[in-house]
């Protein structure tokens, strides 16, 4: 029995923290959701809380490293906290280094 998609949420509980919660894939984001995390108005290290997240494909995995670029390019460090396995196994077979996707001195 496939569980139904869970709509991507993301909360901000505080002004250098994000919660991503529900599904990063394909059906579930679009052209905005690179606009979610406001670099503009950031701290300059940003916190981002995988716990919650469900299903995530390639292009939840393309909005990460999106969100990578845009925090290089505005000086801001992201730190990626409870990384699921499924992400990184998607970033295994992307042929990806981990450390480098998600170790804060390289973003």
């Amino acid at each position: 029995m496939n569980k139904a998609m869970q709509k991507i949420e993301i909360l901000r509980p505080a002004l250098n923290s994000y919660i991503i919660k529900g599904d990063l894939t394909f059906s579930t984001l679009d052209k905005t959701s690179t606009k979610v995390l406001n670099f503009q108005q950031s701290a300059s290290t940003i916190n981002i809380d995988l716990q919650q997240l469900g299903k995530i494909d390639s292009a939840g995995l393309a909005l990460l490293i999106e969100w990578i670029k845009l925090a290089h390019a505005h000086q801001i460090e992201l730190r990626f906290q409870h990384i699921p396995t499924q992400l990184s196994a998607l970033v295994k077979l992307c042929d990806i280094s981990e450390s480098d996707l998600f170790n804060p001195k390289n973003n």
